[in-house]
């Protein structure tokens, strides 16, 4: 008998009230993120899956209807996503937009020095690549969690103690990264990478990073900065080369042919692995990548 009402009262309830909140992020490292800090109460779909590059993303006809049935569109920022607001119209999303990055002060293009400057990448182009740096991704778990509490209320304390649990794991990890690359010489700490996703990295555990690209995936290394770079490795004495998981790995190969350096394994910049490798979920990303440099450094 008691089970009989229990189920005429559930009938009687909306959809929404037992209803998983529908969320789509931009990109595999948000909808990670995202889902740490919702757990059982969201569904999470990721745009730009594992892998994938979001610089040179084309949204199709499936994910503006994707778009169009969520109540949150969590994303990163500062540029990220230069097809955004393209797909945003085209779903007439009315839901809730977290920008993950909001408040981070960005890096600037001028802050890559001068060999990035040689190499064409504009300056006073804001670098979006934040969750590079753990400091910076505890304001991604802030708005990430404000959002959410705003598109559904009634999971507030839900929301913002899953995101005081993931901010301490987050903030264990810088602890022991930054422990990890100070006991390496500075003079040491050198990385070739594929594109400019690293400098926040860099910039927070003192890592000098060279790239023959710009912020975004979608410029093209011009002749003059390959042979710029051809040299500067060779003076700065870079001991290995990391592709990225989600780049043309035919650049860089010739880069490590004509500089005569090895190459190392791969570095997950812009998208995590599968969930069976080494970088599915950001935890695990940023420590691989971490691991990882620390290896060649030996």
């Amino acid at each position: 008998m008691k089970k009989t009402l229990l189920g005429i009262a559930l009938l009687g309830l909306p959809l929404w009230a037992w209803a998983k909140l529908p969320v789509v992020a931009s990109f595999s490292i948000v909808a990670d993120m995202t889902r740490e800090i919702g757990g059982d109460r969201v569904e999470v779909v990721s745009l730009v899956g594992p892998d994938q590059d979001a610089h040179v993303f084309q949204p199709s006809p499936t994910d503006v209807k994707r778009l169009a049935g969520a109540k949150v569109f969590v994303v990163n920022g500062l540029g990220f996503e230069g097809w955004m607001g393209r797909l945003t119209r085209s779903a007439g999303f009315k839901g809730t937009l977290i920008e993950a990055s909001k408040g981070v002060k960005p890096l600037m293009a001028e802050e890559h020095g001068e060999e990035s400057h040689e190499q064409g990448h504009g300056h006073g182009e804001a670098d979006p690549h934040a969750w590079q740096d753990p400091v910076r991704v505890q304001t991604y778990i802030k708005n990430i969690a404000e959002g959410l509490s705003k598109a559904d209320p009634e999971g507030k304390a839900v929301y913002q103690q899953r995101a005081a649990d993931y901010g301490r794991k987050v903030s264990e990890l810088d602890q022991w990264a930054a422990k990890a690359f100070a006991a390496v010489p500075a003079a040491q700490r050198k990385v070739l990478t594929s594109h400019d996703a690293f400098t926040y990295l860099g910039k927070r555990y003192g890592i000098q990073l060279l790239s023959p690209q710009g912020v975004s995936t979608d410029t093209e290394a011009s002749a003059k900065a390959v042979a710029l770079l051809v040299r500067q490795v060779k003076k700065e004495k870079v001991r290995a080369i990391f592709f990225e998981n989600m780049a043309d790995k035919r650049l860089l190969q010739q880069l490590a042919r004509e500089a005569n350096v090895t190459t190392g394994a791969e570095l997950y910049a812009d998208a995590l692995s599968s969930p069976k490798g080494p970088a599915g979920s950001y935890l695990a990303l940023f420590r691989y990548n971490v691991e990882t440099i620390l290896k060649s450094f030996r």
